[in-house]
């Protein structure tokens, strides 16, 4: 089994697992968040399809931190509302956070093997990607935990005694 095979099974695994985890978040930042990235790990999936059959694709510059700001953005008033994440749920975000971590270190290694370099760029890019989705869990993994120093942290701001 080659490098991009095996890419195309662990994307697999990712959307399944997303998918699930998704269905029994019930917080709804973290389900909305689980979502899009699964969305993310599809278009990677089809990416990797793609390079498999030896079809030329163009890797369109998507950041999947600009879908996480549109959704925080959209359910801020919500999100402040104090909603408390079941161990489940914080659970599921720290298996995603090791998911993405094994992910980036797979990508790194098929791009320095990698022989052709439209396989090269395609991994490259993965990697940013997966990088992004790692910050976009441990960030929401944050703010389910502790909502309150979330966006305390998160804006930055002094706290005065």
């Amino acid at each position: 089994m080659n490098a991009i095979e095996i890419a195309i099974r662990m994307e697999k695994d990712a959307i399944r697992f997303y998918t699930e985890a998704a269905e029994k978040t019930k917080h709804p930042a973290g389900k909305k968040m689980l979502l899009s990235i699964t969305e993310d790990e599809k278009r990677h999936m089809q990416m990797l399809s793609e390079i498999f059959k030896e079809v030329d694709i163009k890797i369109d510059e998507v950041s999947p931190m600009k879908n996480m700001k549109t959704i925080f953005e959209s359910m801020k008033d919500s999100m402040m509302e104090r909603i408390e994440a079941t161990n489940d749920e914080l659970e599921a975000f720290k298996v995603a956070m090791h998911m993405e971590k094994e992910g980036i270190e797979f990508y790194k290694k098929a791009e320095a093997e990698a022989q052709k370099e439209k396989e090269k760029t395609l991994f490259n890019r993965l990697i940013k990607e997966e990088q992004q989705h790692y910050s976009i869990f441990a960030n929401t993994y944050s703010f389910m935990a502790d909502t309150g120093n979330w966006f305390m942290w998160s804006e930055h701001s002094i706290v005065e005694g």
